[in-house]
């Protein structure tokens, strides 16, 4: 008899695209399993008889993912950006500190490329594997008083029949707290994180389409034979107290003015300090505001959301920016 709370996933990031590996890490996510998405075809037929026969094939196979909303941390919450914006998975020593950078950057005329995964998922009755899996989309989400979440949509080469890689450890981990996280916005050709906007960001959802999908061609399998980049979108929403810097944001969207948007989140402080003193998340995004809805209120209290969508800034060479700083050497 399985247990729920014995499901697990498990990851390793591949050398060779498509090419399994063993697990290397525990993936400390909620929902996580997977599913099998075949194509099944059942033949229509006139043979002479009421019911149809049971004839069947399987011209395609697919797979898929879907990490339900898990607290952000610091630690792991590369993990979907590696699989879907860029291949990052070893940090990137701050100078002579132990803070490790993992900075994520969707790419403008040219792809930084992404890793795969080997996804082992089940639970202790049966596990499946998923190969060559990338992130498809990514959803930050966050309020005050709350914790960062995020979601994940997850594709890959086929579901079969395997078993988990055993003895993995599980990393410490810190969540990333929305009510430290800092608003910065700046007009456009100036410089981004200069202007913090002050009591003001009540909650912000970040969703990104990575523009990665499956390519399948007639290679001697039923798999998609490579998956590759065509446009991404970055959308932000912003929920703001009806204050001054509402009511300055919905002039730039009537305006039609590009606005530089940084989201600044810090945690505990470093070992040794470098350029950055604590674990950093942080959200670069250039772009315009699409719309703003009519007034809201919560509590009694007026709110306003605006939406802002991603666009390249060759004025300021920016699109859109994730950045990780935390202690691990590698993912």
């Amino acid at each position: 008899m399985a247990i729920r709370k014995l499901r697990k996933l498990q990851y390793g990031f591949e050398a060779t695209k498509g090419t399994p590996v063993a697990a290397t890490g525990i993936w400390r996510v909620a929902g996580g399993v997977i599913e099998d998405q075949r194509e099944v075809v059942f033949p229509k037929e006139d043979v002479g008889t009421y019911p149809q026969l049971d004839r069947s094939y399987t011209p395609k196979h697919l797979a898929a993912i879907e990490v339900d909303d898990s607290e952000l941390t610091f630690e792991e919450g590369p993990l979907p950006f590696a699989l879907g914006i860029d291949d990052v998975v070893t940090g990137v020593a701050d100078g002579a500190g132990t803070g490790k950078l993992y900075d994520y950057v969707l790419g403008i005329s040219t792809d930084p490329g992404f890793k795969t995964g080997t996804l082992e998922a089940g639970d202790d009755f049966e596990v499946e594997e998923m190969e060559h899996s990338f992130a498809a989309q990514i959803t930050l989400k966050g309020a005050a008083g709350e914790a960062w979440m995020y979601s994940a949509s997850l594709v890959g080469r086929r579901a079969t029949v395997s078993s988990f890689t055993a003895a993995l450890a599980l990393v410490s981990v810190e969540e990333v707290l929305f009510s430290r996280t800092k608003l910065y916005i700046d007009a456009g050709g100036g410089t981004i994180g200069t202007t913090l906007k002050s009591s003001t960001l009540l909650a912000s959802e970040v969703t990104i389409k990575t523009g990665l999908q499956p390519v399948f061609t007639a290679d001697g399998e039923l798999y998609f034979t490579f998956a590759k980049r065509t446009e991404p979108e970055v959308v932000m929403k912003i929920t703001f107290e009806h204050d001054g810097t509402a009511s300055a944001e919905k002039t730039a969207w009537r305006n039609q003015t590009v606005r530089l948007i940084q989201l600044l989140c810090e945690g505990s402080t470093l070992g040794t300090p470098g350029a950055y003193t604590k674990k950093t998340f942080r959200v670069r995004l250039a772009g315009k505001w699409e719309k703003f809805d009519k007034l809201d209120e919560k509590d009694g209290n007026d709110v306003v959301q605006g939406t802002f969508r991603a666009l390249y800034s060759s004025a300021d060479a920016l699109y859109a920016q994730f950045l990780f700083v935390n202690q691990r050497a590698a993912l």
